[in-house]
């Protein structure tokens, strides 16, 4: 008997049942822990992701196709196989050394001396349905994209893939990431998994009939996060997409700076702002999968540079290495005065002002700063994001991509498939953007928002004491105490708003509301100036709103590739 059987017989025996714990689990880290100590199993854990979705899926929504249940339990397996190799290392190197005389251990019959992929490996995650994986179709929350197969996955599909992660389901969203409360889907809209009592709702039994919203365009995957159907979720962050549904769920949102990480597989909404994000309980989760992700793709013209990864690294150095890992001594933390807009409710205000006193019991410096040009950030982005989205949305015409309309006349093919296939929101924002990109309304729009885009991020540069890595004669001001570290500012104007409330009266006029196809537009008003910038944001939960129960985010902002900054900040605040 070979050194490889004895261990694998030994591991099996070893193997736990489920722990009482892994119910509540709640990160990645915690999971870990768990399987190092012999009381956790990757078949056990998807298992009780598995029941999760069974249980939960119908009524939350969240997504759209899962992935096949005896796929899933042969890649669980497989990872607990490495995960234990990898715990017996030590032993099967000692064995070796002790039978080498009476055991086989040529080429012939090598040893395996496995180890665990990853910190994700055996772990559920859920990846946003505009994110093209091989194995499920992508489908955008569209019609036109209904049966859709991708050929390949995308590049951080296939770095979860080769991480070991077990990529369970595709997320629901709003048609092509085109609105802020995922009530846009052809698949129905998400429903927020929480109550304003606090507690879940996980059953059609049980969900109120003042739903509310889990937030758009990243619903989906912040639902299935906030529902233990996976320990963590991608979602894509144009204006705010994986932030405000973060703040209405209770849970942490976080989108890279633009650049970082890759692009390549991701369905194009608008390509100057697209960034694929992460939704996970806690910071340090986010933090993990960030790590797996943030490299450099050369299919990817977008992506940052390897030599720009490095010079950030060298510039912000002498900051990194006097950072406090248990305080924020030393950081400054900035305050916008802009942010304080009329839509902002009260108990948003309070929870701000709380969170401004928790960083500075943790020691850091607050600063009123100003960002002058972030009133204008909202119609900018609007206009620039639309005009994008025109010229990205002219490829359906059911003739090259997408669907065909099932009763066509000759002269109105590419109208009829466009017509069936596209959602009403969809369209809305193609004709916007046609019309901003139009003779006689490009010098008049487009060109001023692009103007505006620069002052954005010029108004940013002035109130970091970081360099710009992007400025070539950009240098630190770590010594200037009018500049900053980081910002913070709300995550949303409000808690989860009902659904009722988010459906324009136009697409059901049945609802009897008011409500106008722009109003949405308003809820990202304290996420599009980061998204203009491209530089890194992370919602993260900071309490209850004493109005109606529900969950409120702060958004934490940071220089253009000085992530390590912003987490340090999130991580502490968190805890």
């Amino acid at each position: 008997m070979n050194v490889n059987t004895v261990g694998n017989q030994f591991c099996r025996r070893l193997k736990p049942t489920l722990s009482a714990r892994i119910r509540t689990l709640s990160t990645i880290a915690e999971l870990n822990k768990l399987r190092n100590t012999h009381q956790a199993d990757a078949n056990d854990v998807l298992k009780e992701c598995w029941g999760n979705i069974k249980d939960r899926g119908k009524a939350i929504n969240a997504y759209i196709s899962v992935e096949d249940k005896d796929y899933l339990q042969q890649q669980a397996s497989e990872a607990q196989t490495r995960w234990f190799k990898g715990m017996f290392r030590p032993w099967c190197l000692f064995m070796q050394s002790i039978l080498k005389n009476s055991v086989d251990v040529s080429t012939e019959h090598p040893i395996t001396l496995g180890q665990a992929k990853s910190v994700v490996d055996g772990v559920p995650i859920a990846i946003k349905d505009n994110i093209c994986t091989e194995r499920m179709t992508t489908t955008c929350g569209s019609k036109m994209l209904e049966d859709f197969e991708s050929p390949y996955d995308a590049t951080v599909v296939k770095l979860l893939r080769d991480a070991g992660a077990l990529i369970v389901a595709k997320c629901n969203l709003d048609q092509f990431g085109m609105g802020s409360h995922n009530v846009h889907s052809h698949f129905g809209h998400v429903n927020n998994p929480k109550n304003t009592d606090g507690h879940f709702h996980f059953s059609l039994e049980s969900l109120p009939s003042h739903q509310r919203s889990a937030g758009g365009s990243s619903g989906g995957s912040a639902a299935a996060v906030a529902a233990d159907l996976c320990f963590a979720a991608l979602g894509s962050d144009t204006g705010g997409s994986v932030r405000l549904p973060a703040s209405y769920c209770g849970i942490v949102g976080f989108k890279p700076s633009y650049g970082r990480i890759s692009r390549r597989g991701l369905i194009a909404y608008a390509n100057s702002l697209d960034t694929v994000g992460i939704l996970a309980k806690d910071t340090h989760d986010a933090e993990l999968i960030y790590d797996l992700l943030s490299k450099y793709d050369k299919q990817d013209p977008t992506s940052m540079l390897p030599s720009m990864r490095e010079r950030i690294q060298q510039e912000y150095a002498d900051c990194y290495d006097t950072m406090d890992p248990d305080s924020l001594k030393g950081v400054r933390i900035g305050v916008p005065q802009e942010y304080r807009v009329k839509e902002l409710d009260e108990s948003i205000m309070e929870i701000w002002r709380m969170g401004i006193q928790k960083l500075q019991k943790l020691g850091a410096t607050i600063v009123p700063i100003s960002l002058p040009n972030t009133q204008y950030a909202l119609p900018a982005y609007y206009i620039l994001a639309l005009a994008e989205a025109s010229s990205n949305m002219a490829r359906y015409d059911g003739m090259r991509y997408g669907h065909t309309a099932e009763t066509t006349t000759s002269d109105l093919l590419y109208a009829d498939a466009r017509t069936e296939g596209l959602g009403a929101e969809v369209k809305r924002r193609i004709m916007m953007g046609t019309f901003a990109l139009s003779a006689g309304h490009y010098e008049d729009h487009f060109l001023p928002a692009q103007k505006i885009r620069r002052l954005v991020q010029t108004d940013f540069n002035n109130v970091f004491c970081m360099p710009n890595p992007l400025l070539d004669d950009a240098v630190a001001d770590l010594s200037n105490t009018s500049k900053v570290h980081a910002i913070i500012t709300p995550g949303a104007i409000s808690t989860a708003p009902l659904i009722s409330k988010c459906i324009p009266e136009v697409d059901d006029p049945t609802q009897h509301t008011s409500v106008k196809s722009v109003d949405g537009f308003i809820d990202d008003v304290m996420t599009v100036p980061a998204s203009l910038a491209g530089i890194p944001a992370i919602t993260v939960p900071a309490g209850k709103s004493t109005v109606d129960g529900w969950p409120v985010g702060l958004q934490l902002l940071a220089q253009y590739g000085d992530e390590k900054t912003l987490l340090h900040v999130a991580k502490l605040f968190q805890s």
